[in-house]
């Protein structure tokens, strides 16, 4: 018995309830978001997709400030980062972002491009949604919301899974089992690392969860002074790529898309390095061509003409400089072109899965197949999106995982039911 067709984003009506009579379909899909929707689009008949929220896609209705940065024309192996550098290869190729724009354009989605590739819907991110309820309407899938996950068990050919809604057991046989509910990241929006506790439960090893992509936090009061300055700058932590993006100064630290990327790299203990001058070459000749140019005045206001003031004071402050630029001799300037390009800062911390976009670490892609996401030890087992150990760079790079991975998995199930 097949449960009734998803709705829009409403569940549809149930049967009466009887935990003693197993529902059978082919694939059971755990999470309503990008990838489990997607998935479902893909896996051929005799799907159902379950989720604990009250309407389908969330993060992609709040994402990219509600127009959702759906991909990233440059979405590349080296935009990802896993334990395993080469998994990310395969289903990126299989399933491009051209691909997926494909779809969008099919759909009549509006959208635009912003810097560094980075796509997004003209009007809303509820295009998106809709387009992938119509795609899993068109493959008779159905959706079920406000429904919590059980116990679930597996007897070697099928999984057994209790579902719960409005207090009513649900037992449910599926031959497949798609772990697709995301990572811990935003815990208000219903984030639970649901998927990380079914993995455990069939031996899948896990790397260790952290949050990515998110705002680093300094000492009490340490970046309160400069609170919603910002600039365009060079960031890097002490390990992975630098990113030329803006950076923001809040009460806690520092955020913005620069310290959002490289957050994915950073650890306690280590340093970041930000340079505030990234579009000078060469930063010591353009501070001697300045005091060429205007050596009567002081050191702030030139540096207030091509850094934020407030900034330019603190940093003269701390570093106890000051007086005209007249005065500065070539080393002295040198030096000064050193720091403002090098500025070594420690965070102490982040600010954690509360206002995280993604949850780096899960499950070990070593224990799946690159091509199908499916677990090697446990056949039928399909692992796709935030809670595989991949996680891409900030601007619709992990959408397009979300994307790629949930149709390796979903065309691998659809093949195996013809």
């Amino acid at each position: 018995m097949m449960p009734g067709k998803a709705s829009g984003s409403q569940a549809p009506a149930l049967e009466p309830c009887n935990p003693e009579a197993a529902m059978h379909v082919q694939t059971l899909i755990i999470g309503a978001g990008a990838a489990g929707l997607y998935c479902a689009a893909h896996a051929g008949p005799g799907v159902l997709v379950v989720d604990h929220a009250r309407a389908a896609g969330k993060k992609i209705r709040i994402s990219g400030g509600g127009r959702c940065n759906f991909t990233n024309i440059h979405a590349r192996p080296e935009a990802y980062l896993c334990r395993n550098p080469h998994f990310v290869k395969s289903a990126l190729k299989r399933h491009t972002a051209t691909d997926f724009l494909a779809l969008v354009d099919a759909h009549g989605i509006a959208w635009h491009e912003k810097t560094l590739g980075q796509l997004f819907c003209d009007k809303t991110a509820k295009d998106i949604v809709a387009m992938l309820l119509g795609l899993l309407q068109k493959n008779d899938a159905a959706l079920w919301l406000q429904t919590e996950v059980g116990d679930i068990t597996h007897d070697g050919t099928h999984f057994h899974v209790i579902l719960h809604r409005d207090g009513k057991p649900t037992r449910v046989s599926a031959q497949n089992l798609v772990l697709a509910s995301g990572g811990k990241s935003i815990p208000k929006m219903g984030a639970t690392g649901l998927a990380y506790r079914i993995a455990e439960q069939f031996d899948l090893p896990q790397i260790e969860t952290r949050a990515g992509l998110v705002p680093l936090t300094f000492p009490d009061g340490a970046m309160s002074p400069l609170a919603g300055t910002a600039l365009p700058v060079r960031a890097q932590a002490a390990r992975g790529p630098s990113f030329d993006e803006a950076l923001l100064f809040t009460h806690r630290g520092l955020s913005g898309p620069a310290i959002l990327q490289i957050s994915s790299y950073w650890r306690e203990g280590e340093d970041i390095t930000v340079n505030l001058l990234p579009s000078s070459r060469d930063p010591a000749a353009d501070l001697r061509a300045l005091r060429k140019s205007a050596g009567a005045k002081s050191l702030a206001t030139v540096l207030g003409g091509i850094l934020p003031r407030k900034l330019v004071d603190a940093l003269l402050g701390q570093w106890n400089l000051g007086g005209n630029i007249a005065d500065m001799s070539d080393k002295a300037l040198a030096d000064l072109a050193a720091r403002l390009t090098g500025w070594q800062l420690r965070p102490t911390g982040s600010e954690g899965y509360r206002t995280a976009e993604v949850t780096l670490g899960g499950i070990d892609t070593d224990a799946l197949s690159s091509r199908t996401m499916e677990a090697k030890t446990m056949p039928g087992l399909f692992c796709i999106g935030e809670c595989v150990d991949v996680t891409g760079w900030l601007g619709g790079y992990n959408f397009q995982w979300a994307w790629s991975s949930a149709h390796a998995a979903g065309t691998e199930i659809a093949s195996r039911a013809v």
